[in-house]
């Protein structure tokens, strides 16, 4: 199959979600409110999210996100989303240049599961750092290997510890710990250690102490050693070994990668298995491969704050090893036939599972046609998939219809996000609520029972007020508008006992009350 033929489908699959949808209220919002606020106060190496100290992530994806909106003028979501995408994109593109040489034949089936393994697909749109880290982790391990090989070019040997800054400055360690340690360990294993200051040298050290040196410059002429005492010591030790937000247990990754994989997880954590127990990884990529996923896997699962999303730089691995290693089995093996049934058996009730959950109050929002679509899409294709397995018994062509249905599908759901962006988003809450603080005359905004409705100050152009229940019901806010989920007046007879004769408007799940 064409490689530019697969882009151009992937793209056209998620293209209706690249100009549609609205921004998701838990991160994304805060990463373009962080971005206005750096532009408002002209930093540049620091930043505050409601003017308290932000040092969670590095600069580059920010810078990205203000270049953004000072040349277009607003936050484009179809710009932002290219921020992942694109980047996504070149690790598939890296991947499936790497492996061409060991295994011509799967490259295809390789990239079209990448695109579409649940993790790697939702943040390939997502307005988050992660995809960009991967990328420059991907390129830093692809340059290492070409060096090591003996195949690269002049500029390698500067551009890998190029790439392992960059990584770093986008999302943080991670971007360092993920190639220093599969290096160093893939260079012990094939007993070559002694060979470590080829890639880790003084031309290494000396980039990427520049880069750091230049970066914590900038952060402490700007704000000053406390900054710089959070950013060094409290987002890299307190995460590391105390986390303040999202501590895990140890074990936390070993149930997340199943979903995080999915519909391909039996399927490539299966191969990885028999590979490694019938000792069929044998070739240096194949072993490399498995390095990174061991090292970056039990890294990340000693680091006590875990996100399903911190695993994303080693899922490139977990899909391209088991395709390098798929010619080594019978394609015919009852375990690698059901690897892939499975799945597709999960996937069949998509259709029906979608008319029960529009018919239950908090999910009836689903209940469109073109909702209904896509599932009976993904339906059919599970089905397509199980008679390709009990006809053929070969796993090429029930890839590439998995593959394509969930593609098809992506396509046809992202045409039904305007309908569903009221209840994924605040967008029109706030276009609604900026509407009636016109013609209405009110100045402020208030909510209650709205997590992180800070960030609505990047529709609203101000901070609005977060209030309590008190106030609500001791009818104390004459003459404000007041955002609350429409959930909370259902539950609460005191709140609605007050706002039962004041005017209200129905914004997908939230209410705004003219008071």
């Amino acid at each position: 199959m064409k490689r530019r033929f697969v882009y151009i489908i992937w793209f056209i699959a998620l293209l209706p979600v690249l100009l549609l949808r609205d921004y998701t209220p838990d991160n994304e919002l805060r990463y373009l409110s962080i971005a206005d606020e750096a532009l408002r106060n002209g930093d540049i190496f620091t930043f505050t999210n409601q003017g308290e100290i932000y040092a969670d992530k590095p600069p580059f994806y920010f810078w990205l996100m203000m270049v953004g909106k000072t040349v277009l003028g607003s936050h484009r979501m179809w710009y932002l989303s290219l921020l992942s995408l694109l980047p996504a994109m070149v690790v598939v593109s890296t991947m499936t240049k790497w492996v061409r040489q060991e295994n011509e034949e799967m490259k295809g089936n390789a990239a079209l599961m990448l695109m579409t393994a649940g993790l790697f697909a939702g943040l390939t749109i997502v307005v988050r750092m992660d995809m960009l880290m991967t990328m420059f982790i991907t390129l830093s391990l692809y340059t290492f290997f070409k060096m090591y090989k003996g195949e690269a070019t002049k500029s390698d040997p500067y551009l890998f510890p190029l790439y392992v800054f960059l990584a770093l400055f986008s999302k943080g360690p991670v971007g360092v710990m993920v190639p220093l340690l599969s290096t160093l360990l893939f260079l012990l294993y094939r007993r070559k250690l002694r060979t470590w200051h080829l890639y880790w040298g003084w031309r290494s050290m000396l980039i990427l102490l520049l880069g750091c040196g230049i970066w914590f410059t900038g952060v402490y002429i700007e704000s000053g050693s406390e900054y710089l005492n959070n950013l060094l010591v409290h987002q890299t030790v307190g995460r590391g070994i105390n986390a303040f937000h999202h501590k895990r247990p140890l074990y936390y990754y070993l149930i997340s990668v199943w979903y995080s994989l999915a519909p391909w997880m039996l399927l490539s954590v299966g191969i990885i298995v028999a590979g490694m127990v019938r000792r069929k990884i044998q070739t240096e990529m194949e072993q490399f491969f498995l390095i990174i996923i061991l090292s970056t896997f039990v890294m990340l699962s000693v680091i006590s704050s875990k996100l399903a999303v911190y695993m994303l730089p080693a899922f490139p691995f977990f899909i391209y090893l088991p395709a390098l290693l798929l010619k080594k089995f019978d394609s015919q093996d009852v375990w690698l036939q059901l690897s892939l049934a499975i799945p597709a058996v999960a996937l069949a009730p998509a259709l029906p599972i979608t008319v029960f959950l529009s018919k239950r109050d908090d999910t009836s929002f689903i209940g469109i046609p073109l909702v209904y679509v896509a599932a009976a899409v993904l339906s059919l294709s599970s089905l397509f998939v199980l008679y390709a397995l009990l006809r053929r018994r070969q796993l090429r062509e029930p890839i590439l219809i998995m593959a394509f249905g969930i593609l098809l599908s992506l396509f046809i759901a992202g045409l039904a996000i305007p309908q569903l962006n009221p209840y994924l988003g605040w967008s029109r809450l706030c276009e609604k609520a900026s509407q009636l603080a016109c013609e209405k005359q009110r100045s402020d905004y208030y909510v209650y029972d709205i997590s992180r409705a800070e960030s609505m100050d990047v529709f609203l152009k101000q901070d609005v007020v977060i209030t309590t229940r008190d106030a609500i019901v001791s009818n104390s806010l004459a003459g404000l508008l007041l955002l609350l989920p429409e959930k909370t007046i259902i539950n609460d007879v005191g709140i609605q006992s007050v706002i039962l004769s004041k005017e209200q408007h129905v914004i997908g799940k939230y209410v705004i009350v003219v008071f």
